[in-house]
């Protein structure tokens, strides 16, 4: 059988639900597909996988799997297995199992041995065939609490300060699996925490990731032409105080939200950017002028996930001198640097669990008057720094510097901004 296992992912072979499951098989022919789904499904849900790609490369079917936002390779199988895999996980997603020339989402829940989670199932045509990736989504493990996300105590503080205003824009920016949803539900539901049932909170998503209690949540469905700028043109007719927007991605989108910062609500939402300074540029790209930019927007919050050391196998180490280049030359020699050794208990990975690096752009008269200036990008990060803004390799570094996690880490999520 053609089956080969890779160490990289969190668990070892003798410990795989899938290489036993597999190891059992007398051949190709006799494996039991709705089985050795489920098998991979188990593994990736026990070894915290947020994601399983399922994808045909040149002679295998590739399994990997997004443990703390790395990929690891979980197991290869071979490749004429490809359709009957996916057309499993169309029917457990209820696709059309015999399209398989566009892209499909869909959703489905499990069983209690892969701890009922959720999936989210999006296949996508290659030139070799389907490539499936799987989003795993656990609503009975997520406890969406502001103080219970890591977050450093300035930046909790400037959060709830910014939550506490009436109305206004709060945007999320960051990279796909960097905590903005996260950020945001817990957001929401520190609201209800503290206003009740005499609050009324709305959103507009695409797709709802959970349910969050005494919120009306709406889906988007672009096949029935609900969109964005649809749902949210009937939303500010429901008489709500706080919005949270999925996304802003079009310029009718983002039209809305800013009309919408500008007369009484609380408006929350993401937008894709290569900076938090970055966002004002890319909505006047969209078609926003700065002066309603500069009105309505009350705080953009950068964000990153990072691995954290082990605590059970960290240890002093002294990174490499290219690496130590990028740390002030004043604590370089008294930076006391830790990194997990390697044990049982993170898998020999070294790292255990992901913490938060985030800036919190605050606009204040100062980052006004430069907005409506129209300056670039860079003269705003200048200024958000002189009003004193932290940017994420500052707030990365001071983690790395307590023994949180390693300067290599910080390097490859944050790399040199703000540096």
């Amino acid at each position: 059988m053609s089956v080969c296992f890779s160490t990289g992912a969190h668990f070892t072979p003798s410990m795989s639900q899938t290489v036993r499951f597999l190891q059992a098989c007398p051949s190709d022919e006799e494996i039991d597909v709705v089985r050795l789904v489920d098998c991979v499904i188990i593994d990736a849900v026990r070894s915290g996988a947020s994601d399983i790609h399922i994808e045909p490369w040149e002679s295998s079917i590739a399994v990997r799997v997004r443990i703390s936002g790395v990929l690891n390779e979980l197991i290869h199988l071979p490749s004429d297995l490809l359709p009957k895999i996916t057309g499993r996980l169309k029917v457990m997603a209820n696709l059309m199992g015999h399209e398989t020339q566009l892209p499909q989402e869909g959703r489905a829940n499990t069983f209690p041995e892969a701890g009922n989670v959720v999936l989210r199932i999006s296949t996508f045509p290659t030139i070799r065939g389907e490539k499936t990736v799987i989003r795993i989504f656990d609503p009975s493990n997520r406890a969406f609490n502001l103080e219970a996300l890591g977050l450093e105590p300035n930046v909790l503080a400037t959060l709830k300060g910014l939550l506490v205003r009436p109305s206004g824009l709060l945007l999320m920016t960051g990279p796909t699996g960097s905590g903005k949803t996260t950020v945001i539900y817990a957001s929401l539901c520190h609201l209800i925490e503290r206003s009740g049932p005499s609050i009324s909170i709305a959103t507009v998503e695409d797709p709802v990731e959970f349910t969050l209690p005494l919120i009306a949540q709406s889906q988007c469905n672009v096949a029935r032409e609900y969109t964005y700028p649809v749902a949210l043109r009937s939303l500010m007719r429901q008489d709500p105080q706080v919005i949270m927007i999925g996304e802003i991605r079009d310029p009718e989108t983002a039209q809305i939200a800013v009309q919408a910062g500008l007369t009484g609500h609380l408006v929350i939402s993401t937008i894709h950017s290569g900076s938090t300074t970055g966002v004002f540029a890319r909505l006047i790209n969209m078609g926003i002028e700065p002066f309603l930019l500069a009105s309505s927007i009350t705080g953009v919050l950068g964000m990153r996930l990072i691995r954290r050391n082990c605590p059970v196998c960290s240890e002093a180490y002294q990174p490499d001198p290219s690496v130590l280049a990028c740390v002030p030359e004043e604590i370089r020699e008294t930076g006391l640097f830790r990194r997990g050794g390697g044990c049982p208990a993170c898998n020999h990975t070294g790292f255990s669990g992901r913490a938060t690096v985030m800036e919190t752009l605050t606009v204040d008269e100062t980052l006004r008057d430069a907005v409506l200036q129209k300056l670039p990008t860079r003269r705003l990060q200048e200024i958000a720094q002189a009003q004193g803004m932290e940017t994420l390799w500052q707030a990365g570094l001071r983690r790395a510097l307590r023994g949180e996690t390693t300067l290599e880490e910080i390097l490859r999520v944050v790399g040199m901004e703000g540096f």
